[in-house]
C-alpha cells in the first residue's frame, strides 16, 4: 500500500483526537473571530428593539433539550433585550420535552429584571398537537391554554386582560427544532397573517430562505452563527459568541482532512493509471 493509499484509509480516531486536540485549544486560549451579521438576523433583533415597551411579542421556545447548545442562547438573548425594554411576553413551549427547560430560562431570566409572572410575561406552557394548538390561538389563546404552566386561569392574569389572539401581540418569534416551524408558517402567517420571525437549529437554515425571499417569514437566526449575530447585536456577547471560535476550528479541521483525502484519492488513481 502506497502513501496515498494509506491517506485514503485513515483510521477515523485520528480524526476524532484531530478534532478533540482542535476544540481544546479555543478553550485554553481564548480569542475572538470576526461575525459578518447577516440581514435576516439583523431583522429579528429591529423588530424586537423597535416594539414600544409594554407592547407584547409572542415568544415561542420550541425545541428540546439536545438543540440548547445552538438554540438556547437566542432565546436568552431575545428574553433579555425584551425584558430590558420593558416589553411583555407571551411564551409557550411546544415541543414535547422542551416546557421544562423553558421554565427554568424564564424562571432565571425574568428574577434578573425583575419581571413578574402575570404582569410582564405569561408561560403558556406545552400542548401536544403543535398544529392544532397553534390554529387555536389564533381564534382565542384561551382555547388551547385556559390556564398558564403554573395552573392559574388566564383571564385572573393582568397582563391578559383584552389580549385575545395574534392580533393583540406585535409578531411571533419561534426558536424552533423539526417541523412545528411549518406549523407556524402555514398557520399563524398564512391563516391569521401574523408576522412570524424564526431562530433555527444550523442544519434546518437553508429550508427557510425559500419563506424569508417570500415574505411569509420577516427574520431568520441560523445555528450557533446566528445566535452569536444576535449576541452581538443586541450588546450581550456570551456563550454562541464564544463558541464561533470552537466552531471555526473544528470546521478548518474537518476541511483539512477533507482535502488530505481527496489528495490521497486523486494521486492514488494517477498512480494505477
Amino acid at each position: 500500500m502506497n502513501f496515498y493509499e494509506r491517506l485514503m484509509q485513515l483510521d477515523r480516531r485520528w480524526i476524532y483526537l484531530g478534532v478533540a486536540i482542535a476544540v481544546t485549544i479555543p478553550v485554553l486560549a481564548p480569542f475572538k473571530v470576526p461575525v459578518y451579521i447577516t440581514p435576516e438576523a439583523k431583522a429579528v433583533y429591529e423588530f424586537v428593539e423597535n416594539t414600544k415597551p409594554g407592547e407584547i411579542i409572542f415568544l415561542a421556545i420550541d425545541y428540546d433539550p439536545n438543540a440548547m447548545a445552538e438554540l438556547h442562547p437566542m432565546a436568552r438573548t431575545i428574553m433579555r433585550q425584551s425584558f430590558s425594554r420593558g416589553i411583555r411576553l407571551i411564551i409557550s413551549a411546544l415541543s414535547q420535552n422542551g416546557p421544562g427547560m423553558a421554565e427554568q430560562l424564564i424562571s432565571q431570566i425574568s428574577k434578573e429584571y425583575n419581571k413578574k409572572n402575570g404582569m410582564d410575561y405569561v408561560y403558556l406552557g406545552y400542548k401536544p398537537y403543535p398544529g392544532i394548538t397553534i390554529l387555536a390561538m389564533g381564534q382565542n389563546f384561551r382555547i388551547p391554554f385556559p390556564t398558564d404552566y403554573y395552573g392559574t386561569p388566564l383571564d385572573s392574569l393582568p397582563m391578559m386582560d383584552g389580549v385575545r389572539n395574534y392580533d393583540d401581540v406585535k409578531g411571533i418569534i419561534s426558536i424552533v427544532a423539526g417541523n412545528i416551524a411549518e406549523y407556524w408558517i402555514n398557520y399563524a402567517n398564512g391563516r391569521y397573517k401574523a408576522k412570524v420571525f424564526f431562530g433555527v437549529t444550523g442544519v434546518m437554515t437553508a429550508d427557510y430562505y425559500p419563506f424569508l425571499q417570500s415574505g411569509q417569514l420577516l427574520g431568520l437566526l441560523g445555528g450557533l452563527k446566528g445566535a452569536s449575530e444576535y449576541e452581538r447585536l443586541a450588546k450581550q456577547e456570551g456563550v454562541a459568541t464564544e463558541g464561533m471560535s470552537i466552531q471555526t476550528v473544528a470546521h478548518l479541521v474537518v476541511i483539512a482532512f477533507i482535502v488530505v483525502g481527496n489528495i490521497g484519492f486523486f494521486m492514488s488513481k494517477k498512480k494505477k493509471r
